[in-house]
């Protein structure tokens, strides 16, 4: 029985609904490029983003409580862009990126190190989707 390993480094395909949704989360999140491009290469603690914390390590753009952060990063689970880390005892409360934040992260970074600002239809549209997202996983 033989095994190929694939060695070059593919980027997988998402659809332009998927990658839109994404890049309207990130931009429109409380968080710093900065942020992202740690959690590419390391999991990254709930206490190392809120409060002052998050803002002297260039994560947040302002003083977010941990209840805040837990939520907003919640959010970015489920557009695709992160994933939470699991231990030998089940889930912890750190964070690291997805293949698609992977993507959006070195998309940004290419482009000059931030995030587009977020135009005022794209935060209303983002806090509509974010909203209706909590309240179908409420009631289901």
């Amino acid at each position: 029985m033989s095994s190929t390993s694939v060695s070059n480094k593919k980027s997988i395909q998402y659809s332009n609904s998927i990658v839109k949704r994404a890049e309207r989360a990130i931009s429109c999140s409380p968080f710093k490029l900065a942020l992202f491009a740690t959690m590419r290469n390391q999991s990254v603690s709930l206490g190392n983003i809120s409060g002052q914390t998050g803002i002297d390590r260039g994560y947040a753009k302002k003083i977010l409580s941990e209840p805040k952060v837990e939520s907003e990063l919640t959010w970015l689970i489920q557009v695709g862009l992160l994933r939470r880390e699991v231990d030998g005892q089940g889930i912890t409360d750190s964070f690291r990126l997805t293949p698609l934040g992977r993507q959006l992260v070195e998309k940004w970074e290419a482009k000059g190190g931030y995030f587009p600002t977020p135009s005022q239809w794209e935060l209303l549209f983002n806090n509509l989707q974010k909203t209706t997202s909590i309240f179908l996983s409420s009631i289901g």
